[in-house]
């Protein structure tokens, strides 16, 4: 009886043993890693001022040169998309825990960490330029933590005549005299000023991307890299060839501007039609 008890122990212990190790070996969930990497066509952005030496030099297709000063944009909505199609939401409306501001100026905002993905095959990635409309409110009690980092003084993205965000935010010079430009988008409301109820949608600036994977995406024992390019080269080279002038390189108020701020969406965020990209697309996808 004695030796039929340390069995059934032993046994015991080793049914334990084994189910530790295979949940150990076979998780339920990892993290995803997404780099953003700003360049003009193939090099990398380095940002500078009027007299900067450094800066990364551009011209685009209507032989304009250019270079950018700062250089920032909202990521939100992010969405992976498993091989059988299905979407993974992360935090789609909780800005604080699933939208970040990437500033080229700050090289820890070029990563940005998804945490508890769901084990399993993925073969696309989805996520707004942009805040969508639905959450599109400077609203600190909500998301203070957004709220804070998107009104920081280095960061700024947040309109001082409008109830939502920046979108994007690039500034820079252009031309042989070195011309001041400033190209801001956002989404606008219209109606009047502290009476919600006279709201409605004025320019639409969010955009919806959608990219293909370059190689599949494995979640579970460790953590895929998926590098993203972010081609600024398109701002100016996009689907509409753009000159910059006084009256189109202006940051828009509630008055101009918004007409010519739409074109540059388009160019950098797709028209959400028949281009879902716009100026971004996957470089690589690192499963080690």
């Amino acid at each position: 009886m004695k030796k039929l008890m340390n069995y059934l122990i032993l046994s015991a212990v080793s049914f334990v043993m084994i189910s530790c190790s295979k949940n150990d070996n076979n998780p339920v969930a990892n993290n995803v890693s997404l780099h953003f990497n700003n360049t003009f066509k193939d090099k990398t952005i380095v940002l500078g001022g009027a007299t900067s030496t450094d800066a990364s030099v551009n011209t685009s297709e209507k032989d304009q040169v250019h270079r950018l000063s700062e250089l920032k944009y909202v990521i939100s909505n992010i969405r992976l998309v498993k091989a059988d199609g299905t979407e993974i939401p992360y935090n789609v409306n909780d800005l604080d825990k699933g939208a970040t501001v990437v500033n080229q100026a700050k090289p820890a905002s070029l990563d940005y960490l998804l945490t508890n993905i769901p084990v399993g095959e993925y073969r696309q990635l989805k996520f707004g330029l942009g805040v969508k409309q639905e959450i599109n409110t400077l609203d600190q009690v909500r998301f203070p933590v957004f709220y804070e980092a998107a009104g920081a003084n280095d960061t700024d993205m947040m309109w001082q005549w409008a109830t939502g965000y920046r979108f994007t935010k690039i500034e820079g010079f252009y031309g042989v005299e070195n011309i001041a430009f400033k190209i801001h988008t956002g989404s606008t409301l219209n109606g009047t000023g502290g009476q919600p109820e006279t709201y409605t949608q004025g320019v639409d600036a969010y955009r919806d991307i959608t990219l293909n994977l370059t190689t599949t995406a494995f979640v579970g024992n460790n953590t895929p890299k998926i590098k993203i390019k972010a081609d600024f080269d398109k701002l100016l080279s996009g689907r509409t060839k753009i000159s910059l002038t006084a009256k189109n390189a202006t940051t828009p108020s509630k008055h101009s501007g918004m007409e010519a701020m739409e074109i540059f969406v388009n160019n950098i965020g797709g028209d959400g039609k028949e281009d879902k990209t716009g100026m971004f697309s996957v470089e690589s996808v690192e499963n080690d």
